[in-house]
């Protein structure tokens, strides 16, 4: 019975197949199976799954695929995953790409080919002129698969993608990959995943050396190691990244650079550079003419790298900004790299005035008395840079910092200094010779003191004041110095977009593919979103946790309700923190009608999304990098590919692309998604979980306790049935019993000193998105969710005006106390009860007043009375009661907006605390 049910549902796929009523755009095939048969993922898309007993239905299968006709017309996208390629099946595969000419996408997940079928497959690669996307997986091709599938794109003027995902090309395969670059323009991403990490210097090398707009990404995992990012190469934004090269490897590189018009930036920071390398970079700098930033940190170059670089500074004219921080040179570098920007006599015209930002400087940099000069100089005589920055600096001495203000008060082009981490930035003297600079010298913006003694002291406040600033806190680093620091291992994915852009199916169809490696297929099925999920609308922010190798990935599906957006701005990620964003937008108005959007209301949407993420960047008090941002079109299987509509939709996301350049890093694909469909979206995943890993190489290092402590949390909330919610003390008592390295080992320990590493690593676990927590309050937030879902989003739309009589906006702690206890505890047992079970209504009130949802009238006086903006507002329609219908009344205001409002906005968080800010000083008076 079960073998004919087998056989029934075998029949009826490739009836569906031949049968015009079904318009399929992705079939996929998963062979050895444990069972066969086959499931209809989406109106538009098949999954057939074949048995090792059932393999001989596979090649009927293809052949019924490749017979002549007009139906399945508009068959886009093939899966394969698991075959074991003969050359008749091959050449069967051949024929339906020759008959149909609208499959664009071709993804081969652990097939296995021999000699023969490779070569076959090469020649229908020749021929073919129609698909664009081809990516291999674990198929064992090797470097002869490589030659083979690099011969036929020497032919191949079509494809656009070829991705080679986690087998073993090896050298020879990347050269003969370089050679088909050298030939190949019409190629726009390669992306390879190998084990030997050499495959990246040819294929970037190519790129690089022939001008190519190609977007190119290189993997690595040797020694059984991690996966970790080698290149890559983003053309959109002109970007080249080097995270792994050998020397000879790096020098080639460097070489390819010379004549090169399309890189923008040049990231080589933690690469092991030589003076060899610096010397063919000089030729870079004389020859290049469209190099704009280059970023050497912790490159390990000496006196003579430097040399050759300041050399290559006296004859560029595009550098803009140059990192040099964390190498390991003398006073003498420092004298020739200030030389170009520097004047001798009052004759002489300074070699360079395009560079406008150098920093350089580390704990094995010896400024000395010779770089101290040479600094002196630069501050007194160059006229274009903007910035300067001496980090982590253990040569200079205090009284030399002073000579360096000193000099500083004449100068009037330095806007920013920064010297972070200087172990000698201390003093009295010092400290007055600062302010005393900033009386003087008017145009000085910023001065970054971080990590330094005066500020771990607590003295800068004076001087931030006097910039206009407030005073960046960090923990005392004296108490914490001995923590270790290591990479993050976890990345936050904020997905944006308006009310039913399909956030949440999208979430759904990604934890498919993530669990795809790990569950039999048939399983998956059975998990994908049920009727009744997916008839829910999604209410409040939704989180989703993945495990990615020793990666954790975290999908927050930020709510496109109205009433949602002020928690945007509190969830929002800062300090440098992991995290990117995805921006997804229909294509439709509505899920269910089929009048599509146009493509200036797309344009609408992404446009507010985008100015929102910029906004809230630039109040994160550190910046360490552009947020990266990625475009997702869902309910694309609604629409005939290529359209009209797409199109239009294209060049406007081009014009927001070059409109918010500089502004966000803009991942040059579009994802065109049926949001229901794994298959459609499992090249998102792969973005996702690439991106995830290389953002964390990227951001700055936390306590390595911080990544010890999320599982220690995990395993803390497991069995304590799931609590949402940690008590300080309980936190207390699991670092003391969890984490020796935060545990009182005796009654004479300096419990100070421990108290003040737990509440830093507290603090670290919030910044990465682990945790809530602030020092005033007595708890942490374990359960975003629930957090959000139970509590946040209730706290923003309470109503106190239905249980409050006064109207002035004012009202007790106890009185606010009570209305939160009759609003948040839900009358059904069971029901809405956790939030009491975890925080009492003292804590909601405290947390209010740090989230800025309500205000002190006297912060000093403990029963002072509380400031509620929502109470203030007028209801929609309703004149406002100021508005004195009287013939002698002129009403004066304001009108608000950003310095640069074609980018950002004043986000909706911002309104009910302006509204306090105006509000307190006047009912005060």
């Amino acid at each position: 019975m079960a073998t004919n049910q087998i056989l029934r549902e075998l029949q009826w796929a490739q009836q569906a197949i031949k049968s015009d009523g079904l318009n399929l755009h992705s079939i996929s095939f998963y062979l050895s199976q444990p069972t066969s048969g086959c499931y209809q993922e989406t109106d538009n898309s098949i999954s057939i799954n074949i048995s090792k007993e059932n393999l001989p239905f596979f090649s009927p299968l293809l052949t019924t695929l490749a017979a002549p006709g007009r139906h399945n017309s508009s068959l886009r996208n093939l899966e394969f995953h698991r075959v074991e390629w003969d050359s008749q099946q091959v050449r069967h595969l051949g024929t339906l790409l020759g008959n149909n000419q609208n499959v664009q996408h071709l993804d081969f997940r652990r097939n296995r080919f021999n000699g023969k079928s490779l070569s076959d497959l090469s020649d229908i690669l020749k021929a073919n002129k129609v698909i664009k996307e081809i990516m291999l997986s674990e198929s064992g091709i090797g470097s002869v698969g490589a030659g083979l599938i690099a011969s036929a794109l020497m032919v191949n003027d079509s494809l656009e993608e070829l991705q080679i995902w986690e087998d073993s090309i090896g050298s020879r395969g990347a050269e003969e990959l370089s050679k088909m670059i050298e030939v190949n323009s019409t190629l726009k991403l390669l992306t390879i995943f190998d084990s030997n990490a050499i495959t990246a210097t040819p294929l970037i090398s190519a790129v690089l050396a022939r001008n190519r707009r190609m977007e190119v990404h290189v993997w690595s995992g040797e020694n059984r190691e991690k996966s970790s990012k080698i290149v890559e190469f983003e053309p959109e934004n002109g970007t080249v990244r080097i995270y792994k090269l050998n020397l000879s490897g790096t020098c080639r590189v460097t070489c390819s650079l010379g004549m090169n018009f399309t890189v923008k930036s040049l990231d080589m920071t933690g690469v092991r550079l030589k003076s060899r390398c610096a010397k063919e970079f000089r030729l870079v700098l004389e020859q290049n003419q469209t190099l704009k930033e280059v970023n050497l940190s912790r490159t390990y170059l000496k006196d003579k790298g430097i040399v050759y670089i300041a050399a290559g500074l006296f004859k560029n004219k595009t550098l803009q900004t140059l990192h040099l921080s964390g190498n390991w040179f003398s006073g003498m570098g420092v004298e020739h790299l200030l030389c170009p920007l520097s004047r001798f006599s009052a004759l002489q015209r300074q070699a360079n005035i395009t560079l406008t930002c150098i920093t350089f400087g580390g704990e094995r940099t010896r400024i000395g008395r010779d770089g101290l000069a040479a600094v002196i100089q630069f501050l007194t005589t160059n006229e274009t840079v903007r910035k300067l920055g001496i980090h982590d600096d253990e040569s200079l001495r205090s009284d030399d910092f002073v000579k360096i203000f000193k000099n500083l008060e004449k100068n009037a082009s330095l806007k920013c200094l920064s010297l972070q981490g200087c172990k000698r930035v201390e003093g009295e003297i010092l400290l007055q010779t600062i302010v005393e600079t900033l009386q003087i010298n008017p145009w000085i913006e910023d001065i970054d003191l971080s990590r330094t003694p005066l500020q771990n002291s607590g003295k800068t406040q004076r001087i931030y004041q006097r910039l206009g600033q407030n005073e960046k806190t960090e923990p005392d680093m004296d108490s914490v110095k001995d923590m270790p620091l290591t990479e993050p291992k976890s990345c936050r994915v904020f997905f944006c977009g308006q009310e039913c852009a399909g956030k949440t199916s999208l979430c759904h169809s990604i934890s498919q593919n993530f669990s795809a490696s790990s569950l039999p297929y048939l399983d998956q099925v059975r998990t994908i979103v049920n009727p009744v999920e997916q008839a829910l609308k999604s209410v409040g922010m939704k989180i989703k946790t993945f495990k990615d190798e020793d990666t954790r990935i975290s999908i927050w599906n930020l709510a496109g309700h109205h009433e949602f957006l002020s928690l945007h701005d509190l969830m929002f990620p800062g300090h440098g923190s992991a995290s990117f964003f995805i921006i997804i937008s229909s294509l439709f108005r509505k899920p269910s009608n089929k009048e599509p959007k146009s493509s200036t209301e797309i344009e609408e949407d992404l446009q507010y999304w985008l100015r929102f993420i910029v906004s809230n960047s630039k109040r994160a008090i550190q910046q360490c990098m552009l947020p990266s941002v990625a475009v997702v079109l869902t309910h694309s299987d609604k629409i005939n590919q290529p359209s009209q509509i797409l199109l239009l939709t294209v060049e406007s996301i081009q014009r927001l692309r070059d409109k918010f350049q500089g502004f966000v890093d803009f991942y040059p694909t579009v994802f065109t998604v049926d949001a229901r469909s794994s298959a459609s979206v499992s090249k998102l995943t792969h973005h996702i979980r690439k991106t995830s890993k290389t953002i964390l190489q990227r951001v700055p290092q936390v306590y390595q306790l911080c990544n010890d402590l999320i599982q220690i949390l995990s395993d803390w909330r497991s069995e304590n049935y799931n609590k949402p919610a940690m008590k300080w003390k309980e936190f207390g008592e699991l670092c003391q019993v969890k984490v020796p390295l935060l545990r009182i080992r005796s009654r004479h320990d300096n419990k100070e000193k421990v108290e003040m590493k737990r509440r830093a690593i507290a603090t670290c676990l919030h910044h990465i998105g682990e945790v809530i927590y602030f020092d005033e309050l007595d708890f942490l937030i374990l359960d975003f969710e629930w957090f959000c879902s139970e509590v946040l989003d209730q706290l923003i739309k309470l109503n106190v005006k239905k249980q409050h009589s006064e109207n002035n906006g004012f009202i007790s702690r106890k009185e606010l106390e009570k209305i939160l206890r009759g609003s948040l505890q839900s009358p059904i047992p069971g029901m809405g009860s956790k939030v009491f079970e975890n925080l009492d209504a003292s804590d909601l009130v405290r947390m209010m007043l740090k989230l800025e949802l309500c205000y002190e009238e006297d912060p000093s006086d403990p029963n002072s009375l509380l400031l509620i903006p929502s109470i203030l507002e007028e209801g929609r329609g309703k004149p406002q009661r100021w508005q004195l219908s009287m013939p002698d009344c002129i009403y004066t205001g304001r009108h608000l907006e950003c310095d640069d409002s074609s980018h950002m906005f004043l986000t909706p968080g911002f309104f009910p605390r302006l509204q306090a800010r105006v509000a307190l000083p006047h009912l005060f008076s």
